[in-house]
Protein backbone atom coordinates (compact mmCIF):
# COMPACT_ATOMS: atom_id res chain seq x y z
CA UNK A 1 0.00 0.00 0.00
CA UNK A 2 1.52 3.37 -0.77
CA UNK A 3 1.47 6.29 1.30
CA UNK A 4 0.51 9.37 0.33
CA UNK A 5 3.98 12.21 0.39
CA UNK A 6 3.26 14.83 2.68
CA UNK A 7 3.95 18.31 1.23
CA UNK A 8 7.70 19.75 1.90
CA UNK A 9 5.95 22.40 4.09
CA UNK A 10 4.48 19.70 6.36
CA UNK A 11 7.49 17.71 6.65
CA UNK A 12 9.61 20.42 7.63
CA UNK A 13 7.25 21.78 10.56
CA UNK A 14 7.79 18.09 11.81
CA UNK A 15 11.14 18.15 11.65
CA UNK A 16 11.24 21.58 13.41
CA UNK A 17 9.20 20.67 16.18
CA UNK A 18 11.45 17.38 16.77
CA UNK A 19 14.59 19.51 17.24
CA UNK A 20 12.83 22.07 19.83
CA UNK A 21 11.54 19.05 21.59
CA UNK A 22 15.09 17.32 21.50
CA UNK A 23 16.68 20.41 22.77
CA UNK A 24 18.62 21.52 19.55
CA UNK A 25 19.28 25.08 18.47
CA UNK A 26 17.34 26.89 16.19
CA UNK A 27 20.43 27.91 14.54
CA UNK A 28 20.09 24.39 13.40
CA UNK A 29 17.84 25.28 10.87
CA UNK A 30 18.67 23.29 7.62
CA UNK A 31 16.47 25.30 5.24
CA UNK A 32 17.59 28.42 3.52
CA UNK A 33 14.22 29.30 1.70
CA UNK A 34 11.98 31.84 3.90
CA UNK A 35 9.18 30.18 3.80
CA UNK A 36 10.45 26.63 4.71
CA UNK A 37 12.61 28.33 7.00
CA UNK A 38 9.87 29.98 8.63
CA UNK A 39 7.79 26.51 8.87
CA UNK A 40 10.90 24.70 10.70
CA UNK A 41 10.86 27.89 13.07
CA UNK A 42 7.37 27.83 13.87
CA UNK A 43 7.52 23.99 14.22
CA UNK A 44 10.78 24.62 16.65
CA UNK A 45 9.10 27.14 18.17
CA UNK A 46 5.76 24.65 18.97
CA UNK A 47 8.84 21.53 20.27
CA UNK A 48 10.54 23.98 22.86
CA UNK A 49 7.32 24.96 24.40
CA UNK A 50 6.40 21.04 24.63
CA UNK A 51 9.44 20.55 25.83
CA UNK A 52 9.21 23.16 28.54
CA UNK A 53 5.74 21.82 29.54
CA UNK A 54 7.37 18.32 30.34
CA UNK A 55 6.44 17.05 27.58
CA UNK A 56 9.97 14.63 26.48
CA UNK A 57 9.93 11.04 25.53
CA UNK A 58 7.27 8.96 25.67
CA UNK A 59 5.08 11.59 27.20
CA UNK A 60 5.19 13.60 23.59
CA UNK A 61 3.83 10.69 21.77
CA UNK A 62 0.41 12.61 21.46
CA UNK A 63 1.42 15.70 21.06
CA UNK A 64 3.88 14.87 17.99
CA UNK A 65 2.63 16.14 14.75
CA UNK A 66 4.05 13.15 12.67
CA UNK A 67 2.25 10.98 14.06
CA UNK A 68 -0.98 12.17 14.19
Amino acid sequence: MKRQKRDRTQRVFIRGYQAGLSGRSKDACPSQQDDLRQDWINGWREGREDRWSGFKGVSAIHKNPSIL
